[in-house]
Parts: C-alpha cells; structure tokens; sequence
C-alpha cells in the first residue's frame, strides 16, 4: 500500500511540475512578445537607432541563404502533387483540374505553411543556438549591465529580418512549386497556355494576400520563439542544444495551432 500511494503522489507530483512548468513558460512567452511590441514600436519611432546592418545580415542568412533549398523543396512539392493528383483524377477524366487545385492549395495554404517549417527548422534554430551561446558566455548579462535592452538591441533585428523576408520566400515557393506542377502537365500533353490560365482561374487576391498575411505571422512566430528560448538558455554543455531543439519544436507546434486557427477564422469570415 505505501508503494501505491508513493506511486500515486509522484505521478501527481509530475503532472503538478509539468502544470507549473506550462504556466511559468506562457506567462514568460507573454512577457516576451509585449517586450518584442515595444522594441518594435520603438524601432517604429526611431529607424535610426534600429541596428540596420545586423538586420540586412539576417536578412542574408535567413532569406538569401534560405533561396535555394526553398526553390527545391518547392518544386518538388508541386511536381509530387501534381503527378499524384493527375494520377488519381485519370480515371475521373478530370485532369484538367490539377491546375487549379495546384495553385489553390500552395497560395492559400501550403505555401506559406511549408516555408514557415523551413524557416523554423533553418532560421529559427539558428537564432537560438546564436542567442544561446550569448547567454551561456555572459555576453547577454554584459548587455544588461552596460544599460542595453536585449530585446532591442538582440531580438528586434531578427524579427524584422523573418518578417520581411518570409512573404518573398513564400512567393519563391509558389513560383517553383507551379514549376513542378508545369513539368508534370507539360508531360502529359496539356498546352503551357491552358496550365497557366487554369492556375489562376480560382485563384483571387483574397488567396493571395491572405497567404501572404499568414507567412507574416508564421515568420514572426518563428523568429520570436527562436530567439525567446536563446534567452532562456540555461548553463552548461548541453545548453545551447536544447534551446536549439525546444526552439524548432515550439516553433512547428505554434505554426500548426496558428495555421489551424486561421483555417476555421477565414472559413467562418467568409475569406
């Protein structure tokens, strides 16, 4: 019986830890994105005090650097679809509407979602292995003690970097993604002409800015819980590793939920 209820106490001890654990992790997330509004806000009033060359630096690495795995995984992901769709609408004869489907699903949903994981397993790492090692080498503590805002002076770059590069990445990723599914139809004896009109026969500019909207919000997601868990990163070996992971899951859970609660928003808005 003393076994059972040592058993039963530390189970309920666990889930106890793991509650606390949760709610002390969102109420430091919530303290991370009002602090984020303010520097960005800042950086708002004062664009000369916004160190522009870091930006411009991140810009390089999580937009430039980023390009060609982005055009690949595009491609392959538009020739993949469309060869798989075309495959199964054969015996329905209605080839003809891969095109459409196509450029539906990657402007309005796939487009923005798969360059946002991309950006979260690259950019997102990167920023918190980069944070991290600042922390563990007291580099974030000199900061503070030189009167420095962290955020500001850390975090404020990086973000605007994600959020002004991920909209061209996602067009990137809709171009070579069309691509693939153009290598396809191309194979299948559909004029390029057709392939190209059909695309865009459903497609509107709602889709399109609406994807857009999303691949926003994705990279501020991305960027923000990148460098938040870098500032979390405790001491130690191992330190900066598990930042690093906790940093690209977060960052993929937080893009599925924010996927999904845009999803149902523009279904019952109509959009």
């Amino acid at each position: 019986a003393p076994a059972g209820a040592w058993g039963e106490t530390s189970w309920v001890a666990r889930v106890g830890l793991a509650g606390l654990a949760l709610g002390r992790d969102l109420r430091q997330m919530v303290a991370f994105v009002g602090e984020c509004t303010l520097a960005l806000c800042f950086a708002a009033r004062h664009p000369r005090r916004v160190r522009w060359k870091d930006t411009l630096l991140t810009c390089e690495r999580a937009g430039a650097e980023s390009l060609p795995i982005v055009l690949l995984i595009g491609f392959l992901m538009g020739l993949i679809m469309a060869f798989q769709s075309a495959m199964s609408l054969e015996r329905f004869g209605a080839q003809i509407f891969v095109p459409n489907m196509l450029g539906l699903v990657m402007f309005r949903e796939l487009g923005g979602l798969v360059t946002a994981i991309l950006l979260a397993g690259r950019s997102g790492s990167a920023f918190a292995a980069e944070i991290g090692t600042m922390k563990v080498n007291e580099e974030v503590n000199a900061l503070l003690t030189m009167g420095l805002d962290p955020v500001r002076f850390l975090v404020a770059p990086k973000v605007l970097a994600a959020a002004a590069m991920m909209p061209i990445m996602v067009l990137f990723f809709n171009f070579a993604s069309l691509v693939g599914g153009a290598v396809v139809m191309l194979s299948l004896e559909f004029p390029m002409a057709t392939y190209t009109s059909r695309v865009f026969t459903n497609l509107d500019m709602t889709d399109f800015l609406g994807g857009l909207f999303k691949a926003l919000i994705f990279s501020l997601l991305v960027a923000g819980v990148g460098c938040l868990r870098g500032l979390q990163t405790g001491t130690g070996a191992g330190a900066v590793g598990q930042s690093t992971t906790s940093a690209v899951v977060s960052g993929i859970i937080l893009i599925a939920v924010t996927d999904g609660v845009f999803a149902v928003s523009f279904y019952y808005l109509g959009i």
